[in-house]
């Protein structure tokens, strides 16, 4: 019923061809009639929420925990963080003083084992048995960051 009185309403002005005035009504009325179609006011109608979609919403509280790894020309670093929080539950490094000692390569396959593993305890000690990984644009999962998610996997963490 909204709707049909606002079509008449719009068929009305339609019949008043005045130029620039009418384009403007024709603007200002697509307002009225989104206002009246969404029972909104009309500056409610004429912002766009830029709201999240139900899984960006969502996502965090389905798979809290994130493994975020980096590899620099010098280490590798891997931690696992919880989504809601933003609180880093463990944490691995090859520039701690223990591994930077003990390993002959700080970024080669053995490194990215040695980290998995480190990281797969770590989480464990903290309670956390499932993680997400979610790879970045054009990022392949094989070499390096594969190791370090194989060897994760292989110590008893689940990949949500």
């Amino acid at each position: 019923l909204v709707l049909n009185a606002a079509l008449m309403y719009l068929d009305i002005r339609l019949a008043r061809p005045t130029g620039i005035a009418f384009a403007f009504d024709l603007a200002v009325n697509k307002f009225v009639i989104e206002a009246a179609w969404t029972r909104r006011s009309r500056s409610e109608a004429a912002k766009r929420p830029n709201r999240k979609s139900w899984k960006q919403r969502t996502d965090m509280y389905l798979r809290p925990f994130l493994l975020n790894i980096f590899f620099s020309k010098r280490f590798i670093h891997a931690k696992v963080m919880h989504r809601g929080t933003s609180k880093v539950i463990s944490v691995a490094t090859t520039n701690a003083k223990d591994l930077r000692n003990s390993l002959p390569s700080l970024t080669d396959n053995n490194a990215a084992r040695v980290i998995g593993k480190l990281i797969a305890e770590r989480s464990k000690e903290a309670d956390v048995y499932a993680i997400a990984y979610e790879p970045g644009r054009n990022e392949r999962i094989e070499g390096r960051l594969g190791i370090i998610l194989d060897t994760i996997q292989e110590n008893g963490i689940i990949f949500v």
